[in-house]
């Protein structure tokens, strides 16, 4: 019982660590609204594409950590099949028993079936920035934000270093 316990603990206190989407979108527009964009792309790289306003504003998209996570089959194995054993002893002669023993049921053994093929996931960060005419950022969020390459819920904490302070 007191293991189960620990382990509970153990497993809450890594799954508290985790960094979701919206923590890391907080974490990054505190750091950087105001901040020029060229600083954050010659940072974490060139955007994808920047669209024009008529305002005078520039939306980029930005995309970064780019990687494939592999994710194993996972299999079931079927509950046995129930057997039947039959034990019978019968006397030949006198002075001489045989024994012969029987055993109903399927053979050999079930195998494990796939429940999901192996496959690999794609993990990224995607960034909406939108620079003033002075080209300082107004306004950034996580436009598209997979899960993270360990236990976290964001690849662009990960990608961003973005995880809040507690």
């Amino acid at each position: 019982m007191r293991s189960r316990l620990t382990a509970l603990v153990l497993i809450a206190a890594g799954l508290a660590g985790c960094t979701t989407t919206e923590e890391a979108n907080t974490v990054i527009q505190s750091r950087w609204i105001g901040q020029p964009v060229e600083l954050f792309f010659s940072q974490y790289g060139p955007p994808l594409s920047q669209f024009p306003m008529a305002s005078g504003n520039v939306i980029y998209t930005w995309r970064g950590g780019d990687a494939d996570r592999y994710i194993a089959p996972t299999y079931a194995t079927p509950a046995p099949v129930k057997t039947r054993t039959k034990t019978v002893t019968r006397e030949t002669r006198p002075g001489v028993t045989e024994t012969q023993v029987i055993t109903t049921g399927n053979y050999p053994p079930a195998q494990p079936q796939m429940i999901s093929p192996p496959r690999y996931e794609q993990l990224f960060c995607e960034l909406q920035i939108t620079a003033d005419q002075r080209q300082s950022i107004i306004a950034i969020r996580a436009s598209n934000d997979t899960d993270g390459e360990g236990l976290s819920f964001s690849r662009c904490a990960e990608v961003l270093n973005a995880h809040p302070q507690k």
